[in-house]
């Protein structure tokens, strides 16, 4: 395959962080970017059961969902989503992975490079949150 083919994208897994001095998390979403490709995409799952098991005290599920609702209209660049929606796919990305010591986290990004961004993403969805 000829590397003009590739598009070369940085990751993010989106975490759950029920109770932050802890510093325990569940995979909760991804989030990736391609500058070449003009592309971003974020997806999230958090099953309101697994919520139960692992939250005992802290924000409520739907707030939890919520927040990762509107982190997903910023990558989509949805103005209902405020300022930060406006901004250029690598701008938004960065706020979105931005280190922060909140309920929501995400991890450092990691590089890679792909043929189709969607297929990958879908792979890495399946591997890290699901």
């Amino acid at each position: 395959m000829p590397a003009n083919d590739l598009n070369i994208f940085q990751y993010a897994v989106i975490r759950f962080v029920p109770n932050v001095e802890r510093e325990e998390f569940v995979n909760v979403g991804l989030i990736m970017y391609s500058k070449k490709a003009r592309y971003i995409r974020m997806e999230y799952r958090l099953c309101a059961e697994k919520y139960k098991s692992i939250c005992i005290s802290g924000p409520e599920y739907d707030e939890v969902i919520t927040v990762l609702a509107n982190m997903k209209d910023i990558s989509l660049g949805n103005s209902q989503a405020g300022p930060i929606a406006a901004l250029d796919l690598s701008e938004r990305f960065r706020w979105l992975t931005a280190v922060r010591s909140t309920v929501i986290q995400s991890s450092s990004a990691h590089p890679g490079k792909s043929s189709d961004l969607d297929a990958t993403f879908d792979r890495l969805f399946n591997e890290l949150v699901l």
